[in-house]
C-alpha cells in the first residue's frame, strides 16, 4: 500500500513539476518517475522544513513537487547545455 501511495504523490508532483518546468515531450510515465525520485530529492533536502500546511499530504506533495522541479531543471539543463 506504501508504494501505491508514494506513486501516486509522485505522480501529482510529476505533473505538477512537469507543467512548471514545460519539459518537452516528457510522457505520463517520465513524469511519474521525477517526481518519485524528486520525493525523494525533496525529503532528503528539506524534510519536513516545508511543512506549509496542517495536512501531512499535503506537505508531501508540496515536498516531493519542490524535489521533482530540481530535478527536472537538473535534467533541462543536461539535455539542452546552455540553453535553460
Amino acid at each position: 500500500m506504501e508504494i501505491l501511495i508514494m506513486c501516486l504523490i509522485g505522480a501529482i508532483a510529476g505533473s505538477i513539476a512537469g507543467a512548471l518546468v514545460q519539459s518537452e515531450n516528457d510522457s505520463l510515465l517520465v513524469n511519474i518517475i521525477i517526481g518519485i525520485v524528486g520525493g525523494f530529492i525533496g525529503y532528503k533536502l528539506f524534510g519536513s522544513k516545508l511543512s506549509i500546511t496542517g495536512n501531512i499530504w499535503v506537505n508531501k506533495v508540496i515536498t516531493a513537487t519542490v524535489g521533482a522541479i530540481l530535478l527536472s531543471l537538473i535534467i533541462k539543463l543536461i539535455r539542452r547545455p546552455g540553453r535553460f
